[in-house]
C-alpha cells in the first residue's frame, strides 16, 4: 500500500448540500448553496453553516440573524448548483430556478416549497474563521413536505432522493447498508 501526503485542506466528504434561504425585510428573498453545514447539538437543536464573507447572503444573515436550511433532492440539483454559482445581488434566484418561497412559521426568511425539509434557524453566534464565518444557530421550527408521510405518521425522509456533495460533484445517497446500532443488535 502507498499513500501521499497533501497540504492541509478540506477533504471531509461527502457533505450534505443544502440551499439556504434568507431575506431582509422589504427585499427579495435569496438562496445560497452551502455544503459546509451540520448538526452541532441535539438539545437544544443547533446547526452551523459556514459562508464566505464576500457572498451576497452573508450580510443578510448577519443583519437579520436568521435563515432557513432547505434539504436538496435529485430534482433540485440543477437549481442547487445554479444558486451556488450565481449571485442574488444580480438576479432573483427563486424566479430563475422556478422555486416557490413559502412563509416560515417562526423566522421571516422563507422556506423553499420544493424542498422536503425546511429548517428555520436563529443565529446565536458568529465565529470568524478566515475566508468563512460560521453561523451557529438554534433550530426554531422544521417544516416537512407531507408527501413523505406514511399512513402511520412516519416521515420517510430517505424516500425523498436526497443528494450529497463530494469533492466538487453531486451524488445521490445510494443504497441502504444498515441503521444506527445494528452492529450491536442482539440476533
Amino acid at each position: 500500500m502507498s499513500r501521499q501526503n497533501w497540504k492541509p485542506g478540506n477533504m471531509l466528504y461527502p457533505l450534505p448540500v443544502v440551499m439556504i434561504s434568507c431575506q431582509r425585510e422589504g427585499e427579495k428573498p435569496n438562496i445560497i448553496t452551502v455544503a459546509w453545514a451540520g448538526t452541532i447539538c441535539s438539545d437544544p437543536a443547533m446547526v452551523s453553516i459556514s459562508v464566505r464573507k464576500e457572498r451576497y447572503s452573508h450580510p443578510i444573515i448577519s443583519e437579520t440573524g436568521e435563515f432557513v436550511i432547505n434539504l436538496v433532492t435529485r430534482p433540485l440539483t440543477l437549481a442547487t448548483d445554479f444558486c451556488g454559482v450565481k449571485s442574488g445581488k444580480d438576479i432573483d434566484k427563486f424566479k430563475e430556478c422556478n422555486l416557490t418561497p413559502f412563509a416560515s412559521k417562526v423566522v421571516k426568511a422563507p422556506g423553499i416549497m420544493e424542498s422536503p425539509v425546511s429548517i428555520e434557524c436563529k443565529v446565536n453566534n458568529v465565529v470568524e474563521l478566515g475566508t468563512h464565518d460560521m453561523f451557529v444557530a438554534e433550530v426554531v421550527n422544521i417544516s416537512v413536505d407531507e408527501k413523505y408521510m406514511d399512513e402511520n405518521g412516519k416521515f420517510n425522509l430517505n424516500d425523498s432522493d436526497l443528494i450529497a456533495y463530494s469533492h466538487g460533484e453531486y451524488f445521490t445517497l445510494g443504497e441502504y447498508v444498515g441503521k444506527f446500532g445494528y452492529s450491536v443488535k442482539k440476533k
